[in-house]
């Protein structure tokens, strides 16, 4: 049985430029070469020309036939509605749906948002008739290397993307941390038939 008639949630750390997207996208063709097909799920939003570049980079790295669903706070509802129509679904990046729904004028919008993200990952985990040949694979930036940050916001963040990471981790089939465009696999349930 290959890997895409699992069902399967994969989660891929990594910090700024290190490969992860890279990594994502190259798995994401390679189940829709299996058959699958992709949808990526976009979370950033375009507030400042730096920014902009960013999305105008991703935008052509990847390929333009996929179908694309943007999606900067309801990530919950957003991967049931591509999971409708695509079989394998990118989301890139979790860091940056968390730092909008922190910013949000809500101050329960995130533990909101994350509750329902939640629920809808054990759903699909255990709903194996809906999601049997389903694929998730999230991408987010591992920030908890550096020193604890002065400001409050800041602090908040690392710590919600810590714990983010830590459940969906739990989760995860797999989970993989990227640096200099290596990949590090730090869990797998993936069976290795080599023997």
């Amino acid at each position: 049985m290959s890997n895409t008639q699992l069902n399967r949630l994969h989660l891929i750390l990594g910090g700024a430029r290190s490969g992860k997207s890279r990594l994502a996208e190259n798995i994401a063709k390679k189940a829709e070469s299996e058959g699958l097909t992709v949808c990526y799920l976009a979370t950033a939003q375009a507030h400042d020309e730096e920014m902009n570049q960013r999305i105008i980079q991703h935008q052509g790295d990847r390929p333009q036939h996929w179908d694309l669903l943007e999606s900067p706070l309801y990530l919950a509802e957003a991967i049931k509605e591509a999971l409708q129509k695509s079989d394998c679904v990118l989301i890139d990046c979790l860091t940056l749906w968390l730092s909008n729904c922190l910013c949000h004028e809500n101050s329960d919008f995130y533990d909101q948002q994350k509750t329902k993200f939640i629920e809808f990952l054990n759903q699909f985990i255990n709903d194996k008739s809906r999601y049997k040949s389903k694929k998730l694979i999230f991408v987010s930036n591992e920030v908890g290397h550096g020193i604890v940050p002065m400001g409050e916001l800041s602090r908040q963040f690392v710590d919600q993307a810590g714990w983010l990471h830590q459940n969906l981790a739990q989760l995860a089939n797999q989970v993989d941390f990227v640096m200099a465009g290596l990949p590090l696999t730090l869990k797998s349930d993936v069976q290795d038939n080599k023997s």
